[in-house]
């Protein structure tokens, strides 16, 4: 069973050597054969020789592929044309996998790819301190979609999403008008509509957000991806917002006004 995992990086050399190790460490103690594809999104930094390095060790099978400045999303949309694998997992560049994260995603593959229905486990992230991101889900092993996690039942925070490559590799981030990024979210609430995915209580990556990092620069990044956010929140509405928590719903609409004002710039 081969799992890849996709990274999109930019000017972070000095944080990759945790992923690497973190997914040998993990492949030693498991059955699963990791396969990692390194998107570099333009870095000018010594990436591409700290890359190279682990590709020596053959330690793991690593894809590296250069491409221009074009931002996260697209890198990530490249990285699955790459995959191989039966599964597929994103770790962003300044994150890294717990001791027993391949553990974890093994004992439950099964339920993920025996199960039509399913696109994807779903599982905690952590802090360095330990932290969950967000709230637990409400009960373990419980079906649900992305959409209806947030917006219906609360339950916020970063999670980590396992995809059944079969059914990941049909869907794509759409970018609007040349920018550079997208809520991941998007992408989501369409897969939504055809499947589920499996909650599960047990963390499987450790990471904090950094300085330069998109969440960090959440309003830099508003002002840069209007069209985008538009887009995501209008599709929102198109859904419409049954069941939609009522401080959801002022979300979501505040924020669709907001951005029909802003792309309109």
């Amino acid at each position: 069973m081969r799992i890849s995992i996709l990274t999109a990086t930019y000017n972070r050399a000095n944080y990759l050597e945790k992923i690497y190790k973190s997914i040998v460490e993990n492949q030693e103690i498991s059955q699963l054969e990791a396969e990692w594809i390194i998107i570099d999104d333009g870095s000018t930094d010594k990436t591409k020789k700290v890359v190279e390095q682990f590709i020596v060790e053959k330690k793991i099978n690593i894809k590296y592929v250069y491409q221009q400045n074009l931002g996260k999303m697209t890198a990530i949309n490249k990285a699955v044309e790459y995959a191989t694998g039966d599964l597929i997992v994103d770790c962003d560049s300044d994150d890294f996998f717990k001791e027993n994260a391949f553990k974890l995603i093994e004992r439950n593959t099964s339920k993920l790819l025996k199960n039509q229905q399913l696109y994807a486990l779903c599982f905690l992230k952590q802090d360095l301190s330990g932290n969950i991101s967000g709230k637990k889900f409400l009960t373990n092993f419980m079906e649900s979609t992305m959409f209806d996690l947030y917006f219906k039942q609360d339950i916020e925070g970063e999670k980590i999403l396992v995809f059944n490559a079969r059914v990941r590799k049909k869907f794509r981030h759409e970018i609007e008008k040349n920018e550079k990024f997208v809520t991941e979210a998007r992408m989501y609430h369409k897969m939504d509509e055809k499947y589920k995915i499996l909650c599960i209580n047990e963390v499987i990556e450790t990471g904090d957000y950094n300085e330069d990092g998109y969440t960090k620069n959440i309003l830099k990044t508003f002002k840069m991806s209007p069209n985008g956010y538009y887009k995501y929140f209008k599709e929102i509405l198109q859904k419409g917002l049954k069941g939609v928590l009522l401080k959801k719903k002022m979300y979501v609409l505040k924020h669709f006004v907001w951005f029909w004002i802003l792309k309109s710039f």
